[in-house]
């Protein structure tokens, strides 16, 4: 019995580190993080039906990417790859706060109230306007081994969520951005089209 509790004990220390990568930036980040004008970041990504090895190492490579850009969040259609995986790190400057890995992410409700916030984007780089979204929501997902999850998110964490799923379905914040002139204006500012802007759909879940 003994054996088993310390089996169990440390299957659940590999679980907890399974994704622990640095926060340090790296002068060659593994994925290329790609910007407004490049089709890719238009495509969506497609339901991930096995949990793996694979999957894990990429969310890895994605948070390794995502550090050394200094983003907080990252979806893999933004690295070229078409899969619905994503991952969050509030809190960059702590290596000891662990990063989330969200696959599969699916709102189930949000809320009726509304906020206006400043949204950025690593495919993007230095634009930052207000969007509006909800100020909070409820997802259900699977994590990094693959396990079925819920989570009720407001804040940052809420406002993340939505903007990264945004990305898995070809969505850019910019898109829905209200004030067309402020958006033109630092858009050109920062070298990018705003021809490359789209109308969202109506539903982007």
């Amino acid at each position: 019995m003994s054996r088993s509790f310390a089996q169990l004990a440390r299957t659940a220390e590999n679980q907890k580190s399974s994704i622990a990568v640095s926060k340090e930036p790296l002068n060659k980040p593994p994925l290329e993080i790609y910007t407004l004008g490049n089709e890719v970041l238009r495509q969506s990504g497609h339901h991930i039906s096995k949990v793996d090895c694979s999957i894990r190492d990429l969310a890895k490579d994605m948070l390794r990417s995502m550090y050394s850009a200094k983003g907080i969040g990252l979806a893999a259609p933004q690295v070229g790859i078409e899969k619905r995986i994503i991952v969050i790190d509030l809190d960059i400057e702590n290596p000891a706060t662990p990063p989330v890995v969200i696959i599969n992410p699916k709102i189930i409700s949000s809320s009726a109230s509304i906020e206006t916030y400043e949204e950025g984007c690593l495919s993007i780089p230095g634009v930052y306007l207000d969007v509006i979204r909800p100020s909070s929501i409820k997802l259900s997902f699977r994590d990094e081994m693959g396990r079925p999850k819920k989570m009720n998110a407001d804040g940052l964490m809420s406002r993340c969520i939505q903007h990264e799923i945004d990305h898995l379905n070809g969505v850019l914040f910019v898109d829905r951005v209200n004030d067309k002139n402020e958006l033109k204006k630092a858009l050109q500012e920062n070298g990018f089209n705003a021809k490359d802007v789209q109308t969202p759909p109506v539903n982007t879940e």
